[in-house]
């Protein structure tokens, strides 16, 4: 259930602030909720939130709007833990990571709003039990709940009769109404997420009402990328850890140029970018797109994440090494140390630490840092550094 939480969390937690439109009236309950949801692929997570409570107040019985104050509570929780990129949600699971502990009153306005969905999405499925949209919202509120248990509170495994019920009624109203994608979002992600697990998990998530099917699980979250509605940016947000985790980088780099393009401000694209450059080999691409977004967080006053400054650069540092700019990339790679930051960025930049020494004719420097490297990543279960690492201290880079 691990890679379940981490494909459908990933989803917001990139987007930054555009300019509010002025309405020339008392904006509609649709208009709040629209205007909300620009908020909420920004930065801006008060004045979403205003923009959904003043929806939820215009119409009061819709749970649409108090499910997206509850997501809007949710990211703002992870973007100030720092769970900002697609590194945050590709390595392996953990329900016992340290979490920053969250404010009461955050967690108990989380709970009102997704209570409140929950309530009346419920009513509306007994009223009526035929209709698709009916149960998407049921079983989108409970995707939410699901995924801030798992990454808020921790409790990955139990969110699991929260997420059999999300996917069931995500389910259902694909089957009462094909044509509605969105609601093919939330099936796609445990699809595609149930496929990757070993046989007897998949077994086991079989027997609990969860299907698997990597293809039309990839599939379904595609379309719903495609489809316009409230998730489509959620959707195609996920397509970009998939794309990354199936190696397919010019795919996941499209998405982020489509997504650059409708959000300019988005400082956080440009560190996508630079990020799957990075695992693409492609360095000065990297280079190139790490730069133009730390200029960018030059001039940008608005809140920075938990660590987000060692983020950028640990990614020029990388890319540096990769051009062999060691002097420079040094420099970067040190302040990454120096900073307060998750600890397997500490992690990695001691492995391109290495890779200097090795570049720089230092093998003993370098077999050092490797093993720090490994060290660090593996108790931060961060396999993919570990492995490198330790392959690195038996062979010099180069």
């Amino acid at each position: 259930m691990g890679r379940v939480r981490r494909l459908a969390t990933v989803s917001a937690i990139f987007a930054v602030l555009l300019p509010p439109t002025v309405a020339a009236q008392a904006p509609d309950a649709h208009t709040l909720k629209a205007r909300g949801l620009e908020f909420g692929y920004n930065l801006d997570y008060d004045q979403a939130l205003a923009a959904f409570r003043a929806a939820i107040e215009a119409n009061p019985t819709d749970p649409n709007a108090h499910r997206l104050a509850a997501a809007t509570l949710w990211i703002s929780t992870l973007f100030k833990q720092g769970a900002v990129t697609a590194d945050d949600y590709l390595g392996q699971a953990r329900s016992d990571v340290v979490r920053t502990p969250v404010a009461p009153e955050t967690s108990a306005a989380f709970q009102s709003h997704i209570d409140s969905a929950l309530a009346l999405a419920e009513q509306r499925v007994r009223d009526r039990p035929n209709d698709a949209d009916a149960h998407f919202q049921l079983g989108a509120a409970y995707g939410y709940l699901t995924t801030y248990k798992a990454t808020v509170e921790g409790r990955v495994v139990g969110g699991f009769r929260t997420a059999r019920r999300a996917y069931t009624e995500n389910e259902r109203a694909l089957t009462l109404d094909p044509a509605r994608r969105d609601a093919g979002l939330t099936v796609g992600i445990y699809r595609y997420a149930v496929s990757s697990l070993s046989a007897p998990l998949r077994l086991l998530a079989g027997i609990a009402g969860f299907g698997g099917g990597r293809e039309k699980g990839l599939r379904l979250i595609e379309d719903a990328a495609a489809y316009s509605s409230d998730t489509q940016t959620n959707a195609r947000f996920t397509l970009i850890v998939i794309y990354n985790r199936e190696q397919r980088y010019d795919d996941a780099l499209r998405v982020i140029r489509d997504l650059q393009q409708s959000y300019p401000r988005n400082r956080l694209l440009w560190l996508e970018a630079g990020s799957t450059a990075l695992r693409a080999g492609r360095f000065e691409d990297a280079r190139a797109a790490i730069a133009e977004g730390m200029e960018r967080l030059s001039r940008d006053p608005r809140p920075r994440a938990y660590g987000e400054e060692a983020r950028w650069r640990y990614c020029i540092g990388a890319a540096l090494v990769g051009l062999r700019r060691v002097e420079a990339a040094e420099r970067e790679l040190r302040l990454v140390l120096a900073a307060d930051a998750p600890k397997w960025l500490h992690g990695r930049a001691h492995k391109e630490l290495g890779k200097i020494g090795d570049l720089s004719g230092d093998r003993s420097r370098a077999i050092g840092e490797y093993r720090t490297a490994n060290r660090i990543c593996k108790e931060q279960h961060d396999g993919a550094c570990a492995d490198e690492a330790s392959a690195l201290i038996g062979r010099q880079y180069r």
